[in-house]
């Protein structure tokens, strides 16, 4: 099964966007240790790390929407999803595997 997610680019776009939404619940923690506790260091790793997927994410659903001919709704609501805390878990249920 895990092969062949990596074997389309619907899959590779499934498994960033799982791993993207993962990052961004994860940003919340670190911002709790930077400004709770004074410690920013796992804030700023996170943060980059998180901008680096986010970018990762667009770019494949760029790709994804032209390869499935998605339509800009859906394109819209997939970009959306990836603005609002596990927006990509649940896009992934409704969108991403349809």
């Amino acid at each position: 099964m895990q092969t062949e997610l990596l074997k389309s680019p619907l899959g590779r776009f499934r498994i960033i966007a799982f791993v993207e939404g993962c990052s961004y619940l994860l940003l919340g923690v670190t911002m709790v240790l930077k400004y709770g506790m004074a410690l920013p260091k796992p804030n700023y790793i996170v943060g980059m790390t998180h901008g680096l997927l986010f970018i990762v994410y667009v770019i494949l659903l760029v790709q994804v929407a032209f390869i499935h001919k998605w339509s800009l709704v859906k394109t819209g609501l997939a970009f959306l999803a990836s603005l609002i805390p596990f927006g990509t878990f649940y896009a992934d249920k409704k969108l991403f595997t349809k």
